[in-house]
C-alpha cells in the first residue's frame, strides 16, 4: 500500500536547491511540468526528481510558493530518515541562499565552518571602498 506524503519546506529558490543537493551529494534531476492555465496561457514548473533504486522516487515539486518534498513513505530508501533528509538540505540551503544573496551586495565568504553540534558558520566580510 502506498503512503505518499507532501512534506512543506521552505525551499522557495531553485538555483539555491540545486546547489545544496549538488554539496550534499544527492544525485536529480529536473522534470518539466507544464500545466494549461486556459485556451492560450501555460504555466512550466522545474520539479526535482530523486531516484531511488526501488523505482519509487522522491520529488521536489514545487506548488505555487515552494517546493515540497513527495515521497512514498513506505518504499524510502535514503541514509537518513525523511526528517532528517529535510533537515540536512534544509541546513545546506540555508548556507547557499545566505552566501548567494550576500555576495550580491557585496559581501564574500571567507570561512564556513560545520560545528560538533551539526549547525554552521559563516564568515562574511565586505570592504568599503572609500571615494
Amino acid at each position: 500500500m502506498s503512503h505518499f506524503t507532501n512534506i512543506e519546506t521552505r525551499f522557495q529558490n531553485l538555483f539555491y536547491l540545486e546547489k545544496a543537493l549538488n554539496k550534499l551529494d544527492i544525485a536529480h534531476k529536473r522534470q518539466k511540468k507544464v500545466t494549461n492555465n486556459n485556451q492560450k496561457s501555460y504555466d512550466i514548473d522545474i520539479n526535482l526528481l530523486i531516484s531511488q533504486p526501488n523505482g519509487y522516487d522522491i520529488e521536489f515539486c514545487w506548488n505555487g510558493q515552494e517546493y515540497e518534498l513527495i515521497a512514498d513513505t513506505s518504499f524510502w530508501q535514503q541514509r537518513d530518515s525523511i526528517k532528517g533528509f529535510v533537515n540536512n538540505i534544509a541546513k545546506q540551503y540555508a548556507g547557499e541562499v545566505i552566501i548567494g544573496e550576500s555576495k550580491k551586495i557585496g559581501f564574500q565568504p571567507i570561512k564556513y565552518q560545520q560545528n560538533e553540534d551539526g549547525s554552521n558558520t559563516v564568515t562574511l566580510q565586505r570592504w568599503n571602498e572609500k571615494k
